[in-house]
């Protein structure tokens, strides 16, 4: 077994990095309720906000990082996204904490919102914080990205995970985040294997570690390469 990195707090399908005070989140994908194909809406706005204001109220962080792919959007903008995306960016400005954003694949209609979008953003602490459906271009000690959406399926169970990676890009640490939207059901990383993964941090995800949280704990899993079989 692995030691959870020292310079993250695992949280509810976010990261809180201390030396940074910068709270972490992936993939919102705001608009797949509207776009989901059912007949009552599932409560994306009020599930996203909610859980949001509960991790500001935990961590108090000053910075808050939005890893891309706050939208969901595929050639149009779904019913009520711009509304739920206004409702982030409140609950983040009422905690007294600045936003930094960057910019995910879906993302292509988040600048007409007036969201300050960058390709990467970068921590007072070293970490480089970037969508991960590119390869990153900035030099970091540590990397942290949304993208692959990754779960894991134990006893049956199915259960969003972080992957962590001691090392594992250019001599960095890397930490791929699952998604904040439950609607997302996420890459299940039972199967994942060199060149299947969706990003080219996890060309070769086997030195990877899943981690779950459960009952506010972290469970660091061995290395893929090693579990795999045991899945």
């Amino acid at each position: 077994m692995t030691d959870p990195p020292s310079w993250a707090t695992f949280a509810e399908r976010a990261v809180y990095l201390s030396d940074a005070d910068a709270l972490v989140l992936a993939d919102f994908h705001v608009g797949r309720d509207a776009a989901s194909n059912v007949a009552l809406p599932l409560g994306e706005r009020a599930d996203l906000t909610e859980r949001l204001h509960a991790l500001l109220g935990e961590f108090a962080p000053s910075v808050v990082v939005f890893a891309g792919d706050v939208l969901h959007v595929h050639g149009s903008l779904p019913d009520g996204a711009e509304a739920t995306v206004r409702a982030l960016v409140d609950a983040v400005a009422e905690a007294g904490a600045s936003l930094r954003v960057a910019r995910g694949n879906h993302d292509t209609m988040l600048d007409s919102f007036g969201v300050d979008v960058d390709a990467a953003v970068e921590l007072a602490d070293g970490t480089v914080v970037c969508h991960g459906h590119e390869e990153p271009t900035a030099d970091a000690e540590r990397l942290v990205v949304g993208h692959e959406h990754p779960a894991i399926r134990v006893e049956g169970q199915r259960h969003p995970c972080f992957l962590y990676g001691p090392g594992e890009y250019e001599s960095a640490d890397a930490l791929v985040l699952p998604a904040f939207s439950r609607l997302a059901a996420g890459t299940l990383v039972n199967g994942l294997t060199p060149g299947s993964s969706l990003s080219p941090l996890l060309r070769d995800p086997d030195d990877f570690h899943p981690v779950v949280v459960s009952d506010d704990d972290p469970l660091v899993f061995p290395r893929l390469g090693d579990l795999r079989s045991h899945l």
